[in-house]
């Protein structure tokens, strides 16, 4: 696995190392080194080679520094010398990049150098900027929107006919920062659609989910009926999609009308009055163990786990505490 240094000025690699985990757990091979006012330029290089000492493969390490020219920078591109080859820099560091530095690193086989490449783009499109009328209209995209966009005619049938589901998954939050960000690195996914009749019905709460798509996927709400046509549209048969669910019972709703489910990953059910606490992330009431036995009971496996570093959880465990306090 590609080792990873945080580089900068300050407490910031400390600071956006926490925020990585946060979103992403815990990680192995990353190490924050600090620029701090005391500091010289040989301190922070000593660090760095303490940390790259302390990974698994010191022959694959990605540094992420905070400003291109700076000390941090410098004394990496020092430490860099006679490990061109695969070792690799990689300025302007953010919390998009890191995120996508730690999903690149799900395919064991990826260098430090095919790294770099990957992450400097995701680093540019975490930027964003919000009313977003005031996102400068690149020359690409103003030209591809004179050009007219035909709807596929219905009966299309495109790849084999069936919508692929990457993840299915059931998360009160719905789309948020772990969502948008682990899960969609590891699933990879053409869209990510929210399927929920309370959220299609709220326009807020619709355009607020669909701004929070991380760059280059598209996200939809639309209502279980919808889902369950999509599910059987040919014109589909070549998306792979995310599908996150509200609550257990918007997704029994969706199977029970042909969205053919065979897994889902139980992210989170919030507590509320009358629901039993099973674990720092789900609670559940008499319904929600009704409606998960049921959806067992169809052959659905139950995925529980936060985020794809975490350790998944026995279904039937939380489902015997529920029932044993409810």
């Amino acid at each position: 696995m590609v080792g990873i240094i945080l580089a900068t000025h300050g407490g910031f690699s400390e600071g956006i190392l926490q925020s990585g985990s946060m979103i992403f757990g815990d990680q192995p091979n990353v190490a924050a080194v600090t620029l701090m006012p005391e500091n010289g330029p040989a301190d922070i290089r000593a660090k760095m080679e303490k940390a790259v000492a302390s990974f698994d493969d010191p022959e694959q390490v990605l540094i992420l520094v905070d400003l291109w020219g700076g000390t941090p920078f410098n004394q990496a591109n020092g430490l860099i010398n006679g490990h061109e080859d695969t070792w690799a820099i990689v300025a302007g560091l953010n919390l998009p990049m890191l995120i996508d530095a730690y999903g690149a690193r799900f395919d064991e086989s990826a260098t430090a150098h095919q790294i770099a490449a990957q992450i400097s783009g995701s680093a540019k499109d975490g930027v964003k900027i919000y009313p977003q009328s005031l996102e400068p209209a690149p020359a690409e995209a103003a030209a591809a929107a004179s050009v007219p966009q035909g709807a596929i005619p219905e009966g299309t049938v495109l790849g084999d006919g069936k919508i692929k589901y990457g993840l299915a998954r059931i998360d009160t939050r719905l789309l948020h920062g772990q969502v948008a960000t682990t899960w969609t690195k590891m699933v990879s996914p053409d869209r990510i659609i929210v399927v929920s009749d309370a959220v299609a019905a709220d326009d807020l709460r619709k355009q607020m989910i669909m701004e929070a798509a991380p760059p280059g996927v598209k996200a939809h709400v639309v209502p279980i009926w919808k889902m369950c046509e999509v599910a059987k549209d040919p014109r589909f048969g070549d998306t792979k999609a995310m599908l996150l669910f509200e609550t257990p019972q918007d997704l029994l709703k969706a199977v029970e009308g042909g969205v053919d489910i065979k897994e889902i990953n139980l992210g989170s059910m919030a507590h509320s009055k009358g629901k039993v606490v099973c674990n720092k992330a789900v609670a559940m009431g008499k319904d929600d163990v009704d409606t998960i036995e049921k959806l067992i009971s169809k052959g659905i496996k139950f995925d529980v786990r936060k985020v794809p570093s975490d350790s998944p959880e026995d279904i039937q465990t939380l489902l015997g505490k529920a029932k044993a306090e409810l």
